[in-house]
């Protein structure tokens, strides 16, 4: 299974979520966009596991030390790819965000995962190979308190990229 661990979102959050993408969208000339159901942040990208690493990865998401963080979607941006842009809503980096994010790197290396070594820069993809001529805009800033940590699979159903919750852990 392709896994990763995320913050999901409430229907408010992912509403506004929604009003973003859409405003990047019909600015767009091109783009590969969130579906609604997919906007979210990730903390770790694990990729393909088997069995024991799913179960290892339930095991640091369980024993996580993690207080109810408040997510601030503060910004837009974007990483600079050729063939198109990724655009994203920028995550404040409070400090409760980051120990959390930290402290599940440190248990899912320490169960044996090869996590990206670059600098942990929260976010939530809104669309990829986008093509506009904009630079990222200011946004009022909006937001919630986080209550759970989620086990995400990420598969293609019928050629739509699905991604299910199959664990999570409440704070």
């Amino acid at each position: 299974m392709r896994l990763f661990i995320a913050l999901n979102f409430t229907d408010e959050t992912r509403t506004r979520l929604l009003a973003l993408r859409d405003d990047l969208c019909t600015k767009s000339q091109r783009g590969n966009f969130s579906l609604p159901e997919n906007l979210h942040l990730t903390l770790a990208f694990l990729g393909e596991c088997d069995a024991r690493q799913t179960a290892a990865a339930k095991q640091a998401i369980a024993a996580v030390d993690f207080s109810l963080p408040e997510i601030t979607i503060e910004r837009l941006g974007c990483f600079r790819r050729d063939g198109g842009d990724i655009w994203w809503a920028g995550v404040r980096e409070t400090p409760e965000l980051m120990a959390l994010q930290r402290d599940l790197t440190v248990r899912l290396r320490t169960a044996g995962f090869a996590l990206e070594q670059r600098r942990y820069s929260p976010h939530i993809t809104l669309g990829r190979e986008v093509v506009i001529n904009a630079a990222p805009w200011k946004i009022a800033p909006f937001g919630e308190t986080v209550s759970r940590v989620d086990l995400m699979k990420s598969e293609r159903i019928k050629g739509k990229l699905t991604y299910t919750a199959i664990f999570a852990r409440e704070a």
